[in-house]
């Protein structure tokens, strides 16, 4: 290799690493992440209270120890104890004040399904939609709800 070679690889591996530390910092800016969410009887527990904005995974486990859960994500200014609900006591899902994000339904007893949504800012209500005719509880009613905060 003659030296202006070595010169230009030099450079162009300087530029490759240059390039790498700058996509590496990008990357740590997208925000989002990954929340762990625990559901039982009767309560919606993530493991922090707020993330920031972007493409969040909520890892949701259903402890029971006796009940299929729901998982819902609602954006949304009401307190999460204040949502409209229907007559049943089950949250109304298109009501006033509510946006729905997405849900995971009838989660069985130990699984742990994924959702992933992308959150703007915000403020958000987690919650177990499920009524259960059976034994006439709304699960919301019950407690199965939270705050969530999206930076």
């Amino acid at each position: 290799m003659t030296r202006g070679s070595n010169r230009r690889a030099a450079m162009v591996l300087t530029l490759v690493a240059v390039l790498g530390l700058v996509a590496a910092a990008c990357s740590s800016d997208e925000g989002g992440g990954t929340v762990a969410v625990t559901l039982q009887e009767f309560a919606v527990v993530p493991a922090e209270s707020s993330i920031a904005a972007g493409e969040v995974t909520f890892e949701v486990t259903n402890e029971g120890p006796d009940d299929v859960h729901e998982f819902v994500v609602f954006k949304t200014d009401l307190a999460p104890g204040a949502l409209p609900t229907g007559e049943d006591g089950s949250v109304d899902e298109t009501g006033e004040g509510l946006e729905l994000i997405d849900e995971i339904e009838d989660i069985a007893v130990g699984d742990a399904p994924t959702l992933t949504v992308s959150l703007d800012a915000g403020n958000y209500a987690l919650i177990c939609n499920i009524y259960d005719a059976t034994e006439d509880e709304a699960h919301y009613q019950e407690g199965m709800f939270v705050g969530f905060t999206v930076e």
